[in-house]
């Protein structure tokens, strides 16, 4: 493409970066596991920062229910492979961009292989895909390697990082080989988003942790995108970027912004009973004791569940729960 011209496309970061670090990013690359309701979002922020070299994995295909928040869904595109959607894109983009595809996914056989060479994960794996998810993070850790995640939940997103040095992603959420899936999903949940901003105003009945669906949002899906990728263009320019145990979560809606660090991880005695009671709601449902801590850090009304946990008319306190474990 003769008018193709990596300095002239992204000029405009100039001033927010300095003008050597463009050609950083330009030889940084960065692994993003996953190109659905985040990975493909990740993807075009960080080919749009100017970063030159991707390796990108992904087995599923366009759907119709993707259309509300997936960058690369059309009406154009269902039915196609979302890594070959998303690397036209990244081509769009960046004619000259360094794409390494992994149409297969990622598991033990290559696992390696996609994190070999790589300068930060980001993480765009499915909630659920929880054994998958624990392999990639324990991968990087071992590579030396910072992995990065950040959950789109409502109007608003949550941001870890894990450094190879730092606090390892099963050490934050507490959960190991042996640990039961259902409190695996539950840990998780809790542990990404320990203040819960988004639960006061999510219809807990629009969800089914069978069917491992649930309220989503394209806001959600670009603000994790764009917090994400700030982490990540840090962490490949050498600056500062704080790891778990810190968290952070901004809530577009209620105008709010979480973050701190839970210093334990879900082992802290307030986080052990979030897991408790959010998983009671799951198996059995159950009123809140008295004291108990909201989902969202504030103290709860006596007898009155955590603010935003109680399920809407109609709907089972143990389907609000639901909610929680598949959105926090």
């Amino acid at each position: 493409m003769s008018e193709w011209n990596y300095e002239r496309a992204f000029s405009r970061n100039l001033g927010l970066v300095s003008p050597a670090e463009p050609l950083l990013l330009r030889g940084s690359c960065v692994a993003i596991a996953g190109l659905g309701g985040v990975g493909g979002v990740h993807l075009a922020t960080l080919l749009r920062m100017g970063v030159g070299r991707f390796k990108l994995a992904d087995l599923d295909r366009f759907e119709l229910a993707n259309t509300n928040r997936q960058y690369g869904a059309t009406t154009r595109t269902l039915g196609r492979d979302k890594l070959e959607v998303m690397a036209e894109v990244a081509r769009s983009i960046n004619p000259d961009v360094e794409l390494e595809l992994f149409p297969e996914g990622i598991g033990p056989g290559n696992i390696a292989r996609f994190l070999s060479g790589a300068d930060v994960a980001l993480d765009g794996i499915d909630f659920f895909a929880l054994p998958i998810r624990r392999m990639f993070f324990a991968e990087a850790r071992a590579r030396g390697v910072p992995a990065v995640t950040s959950a789109p939940l409502g109007f608003g997103a949550t941001l870890q990082v894990f450094a190879p040095g730092g606090m390892s992603f099963d050490e934050y959420f507490d959960v190991r080989d042996e640990t039961p899936r259902l409190d695996q999903i539950v840990a998780f949940a809790v542990g990404l988003a320990p203040r819960a901003l988004h639960l006061p105003y999510m219809d807990l009945g629009r969800v089914d942790l069978g069917a491992e669906t649930g309220p989503s949002s394209s806001i959600g899906c670009q603000l994790a995108a764009g917090i994400a990728s700030a982490a990540v263009v840090d962490l490949l320019l050498g600056r500062r970027v704080e790891a778990a145990p810190a968290f952070l979560q901004f809530d577009a809606r209620r105008g709010r912004l979480a973050r701190g660090r839970v210093r334990f991880g879900n082992r802290s005695p307030l986080q052990r009973l979030k897991r408790w009671y959010v998983k009671r709601l799951l198996t059995k449902g159950a009123p809140s004791p008295k004291g108990a801590p909201s989902l969202d850090g504030a103290p709860s009304r006596e007898g009155a569940p955590p603010e935003g946990a109680a399920a809407p008319a109609g709907a089972s306190s143990a389907k609000g729960a639901q909610e929680a474990a598949r959105a926090a």
